[in-house]
């Protein structure tokens, strides 16, 4: 018998008062085995007892949801009976420990989120940050981070066909590694993870139980400090053709009319699946772990519980129909093995070796778990005048060279051609545009997907940083010509102890709430990450968000590459020269003062409705939002891309840094032929977005004045080789 001290209690992330709440409601004191499951299921990671309260005020719903939030991965209706299941998860603790692994594990766990659904997975997606360049651990970690998600993710056979990546110094020792995955599945055939018949087995179906893992939850919830490589063992190992063959088993079983219930083993393993089904159910469980197929001898019933171990799932079914179900996973050369009972006493009783080794009522492990509604303080930055990022004699093409060579504006290609982005043959859109396309298999409709997030502006001004985050996931979704339909959110905050960060995680659920409904844009799953901190510095605010939206038809889209030579080009939108936390006054003059831009959720609508009708009824193909970098920096990666100039032709009062550099919100580029340029004025005009005629295409020169041109071919070497070269550098 292990003896409950005041330092295990504390080892476990128990406080004093959360222990107090244990005593008086177990009316003893706990065995070792309940204290490790009540810190896996109150941790921060697995109950989000700083966040519910204000995740609680997102809207999670439209007409074309299913599900939100609170299965294993939200669904939206995609019409003729087709659904989208997808949801976007966190591992950035045990990526930085471990990277290769931490990042393999990450993409494995958001798959079976998605195909515990009943979903086929088509579609994987990340958010990636990583500390400065120049940082000792930076190469490793990036290294090691994209080979781990190209590893797994190849090996499953699903397409990687989108991202982002940022370098930052906040992230120096805590990156960032979020993972997403877009399945789809029959709206008939979804599957949930509500436990219900009381006498139905509890049956165990995957890979073996080890070791590794376990505390996977508790150190997810806890800052890191000098000491954070010791933790290397609570890192999951993951078996990417175990996973394929638990899918291909899984979704064979999904035919057939058995499965009552299935959840995935993720976060807290056996320990969170149990509690969750039957808490949702509201009906007990008891295990026997006796019978649960473990790969290591002598394993505790506190290590069964808490393994982390992957490609593991927990299903409910009729006792009756149990042999039927043990010979499809026996085809597959899984393990199946029933280690339990649904039960009419609302606890989870745990038995090994003959015995009792937990009894907990499951009220208290969910609807009684901690909620904290923690103090706050929204800090913003001051407003500066920005006259000063004017003041500055280099020529905009060689700014326009340092940018587009910069790392966090420089082409992705080495990180997403480590990936398998075309495997299933269903990827119409590759990485390197605003979103990715993706075909719902066999029709003529697909579904647009992008990640995104701005920290920098999060930090300067969390409620606006939270508004632009789904705007500009909005925005990109409707630059293909696809009707966005709802997010998935991965919410990256520091420690919430502390006043401000608290305030940080408040006003960016503020911003995003606006931004949300007033874009009919709903939150339908996601992921809370907090103390990403070491020593006590905490990363920037990073709400990841994933963007989900239909093409309804295939027959035309709209992509940002130039097409044809002696186009119109035109701006969308209002143009006002907002440098301030712009990457121009980051890379340029190394400032990070001042607001970011304002985001007008009424005008992004508009102006986004008109872009969508212009690609769809105008037969628009060339689209591109203006985001980081502002207006020349869009139009450069359109000309690269495209291979095709351009010529400015605008009045000289425009040719400045603010006008060319500014990151205004709401903005597109379209190009439009001679022939329909009228037609599209009219429609436009009637819409009433300001508009601007800029230039033309042309050549193979970017032309901005006299002064400033360049040949593409030498920009295009400045935006393809910074990776390579970094890479390559000692």
């Amino acid at each position: 018998m292990i003896k409950i001290t005041k330092e295990l209690i504390d080892e476990h992330g128990i406080n004093d008062k959360e222990y107090s709440f244990i005593l008086e409601s177990l009316g003893r004191e706990p065995t070792i085995t309940e204290l490790g499951i009540f810190s896996a299921m109150w941790s921060e990671h697995c109950s989000y007892k700083s966040s519910k309260t204000w995740l609680k005020k997102l809207p999670t719903s439209n007409d074309k949801v299913i599900q939100g939030p609170g299965e294993n991965a939200g669904v939206i209706d995609l019409g003729d009976g087709d659904a989208a299941v997808f949801k976007m998860e966190s591992h950035n603790h045990p990526s930085y420990i471990e990277p290769y692994q931490g990042a393999a594990t990450g993409v494995g766990g958001i798959m079976r989120d998605v195909f515990t659904m009943g979903a086929r997975p088509v579609a994987l997606l990340n958010s990636l940050r990583f500390g400065d360049i120049n940082h000792s651990k930076t190469k490793h970690l990036l290294t090691g981070v994209v080979s781990g998600i190209g590893g797994y993710g190849n090996c499953m056979g699903v397409p990687t066909v989108g991202g982002e990546v940022e370098f930052n110094a906040c992230y120096n020792d805590n990156i960032l590694v979020n993972a997403m995955c877009v399945g789809i599945a029959k709206i008939n055939k979804i599957f949930y993870s509500k436990a219900s018949g009381i006498g139905n087995s509890v049956v165990y179906v995957g890979s073996k139980t080890g070791r590794d893992g376990i505390h996977g939850a508790t150190m997810a919830s806890a800052e890191f400090d000098d000491s954070s490589d010791e933790k290397r063992p609570t890192v999951q190992v993951g078996d990417p053709f175990a996973e394929k063959l638990l899918l291909e088993a899984c979704l064979e079983l999904m035919k057939e009319d058995i499965i009552i219930a299935i959840q995935d083993m993720g976060a807290a393993g056996l320990t969170s699946s149990a509690v969750e089904m039957a808490s949702k159910g509201n009906v007990g469980i008891d295990l026997n772990l006796d019978k649960l197929p473990c790969r290591e001898a002598l394993m505790t019933a506190y290590e069964m519980m808490l393994s982390e171990s992957q490609e593991r799932m927990l299903m409910i079914i009729e006792p009756e129909k149990e042999k039927e179900a043990k010979s499809v996973f026996d085809k597959w050369g899984l393990d199946f093995a029933t280690i339990g009972v649904l039960t009419d006493t609302n606890h989870i009783v745990i038995k090994h070796e003959s015995e009792k080794k937990a009894d907990i009522p499951l009220n208290i492990l969910e609807s009684g778990a901690p909620s904290y509604n923690r103090p706050y303080k929204i800090v913003t930055n001051p407003e500066v005048d920005q006259s000063y990022l004017l003041k500055s004699d280099k020529k905009i093409i060689d700014i326009l060279k340092k940018l587009i060579s910069s790392p966090n504006l420089c082409s992705r290609r080495w990180v997403w051609e480590q990936y398998d982005h075309m495997v299933m043959n269903d990827t119409i859109l590759r990485p390197g545009g605003d979103s990715a396309i993706i075909r719902v298999h066999g029709t003529n409709k697909a579904l647009a997907v992008c990640s995104d997030s701005t920290p920098r502006y999060c930090a300067a001004d969390p409620t606006e940083g939270g508004k632009q985050a789904v705007a500009e996931s909005w925005r990109n979704i409707t630059s293909v010509g696809a009707k966005p339909i709802a997010i998935t959110d991965c919410m990256n905050f520091g420690n919430p102890e502390k006043e401000e960060i608290m305030g940080q995680f408040a006003g960016v659920i503020n911003g995003m709430v606006e931004a949300c409904e007033i874009l009919d844009y709903p939150v339908v799953s996601g992921n809370v990450s907090l103390y990403n901190e070491t020593n006590g510095k905490g990363i920037n605010p990073t709400p990841a968000i994933g963007g989900v939206g239909l093409l309804e038809s295939l027959d035309h889209f709209s992509t940002p590459n130039f097409k044809r030579t002696n186009e119109n080009i035109i701006i969308l939108g209002d143009t006002k020269g907002h440098l301030c936390q712009s990457v121009f006054a980051y890379e340029i003059f190394g400032d990070s003062q001042g607001l970011p831009p304002k985001v007008d959720l009424i005008l992004e609508k508009k102006t986004g409705d008109l872009v969508r009708n212009l690609v769809t009824k105008l037969k628009i193909d060339t689209v591109h939002d203006i985001s980081d970098g502002g207006l020349l920096i869009a139009l450069t990666e359109m000309s690269i891309s495209g291979e095709i100039g351009f010529q400015l032709n605008i009045d000289k009062s425009n040719l400045n840094y603010s006008f060319l550099f500014g990151e205004d919100q709401g903005r597109y580029i379209i190009s439009i032929e001679d022939k329909n340029l009228n037609d599209a004025i009219e429609y436009i005009e009637k819409s009433n977005i300001s508009y601007l005629s800029i230039g033309k295409t042309n050549g193979k020169k970017i032309k901005i004045d006299r002064d400033n041109e360049i040949d593409i071919e030498e920009l295009r070497d400045l935006y393809e080789n910074w990776f390579k070269s970094y890479l390559k550098s000692n």
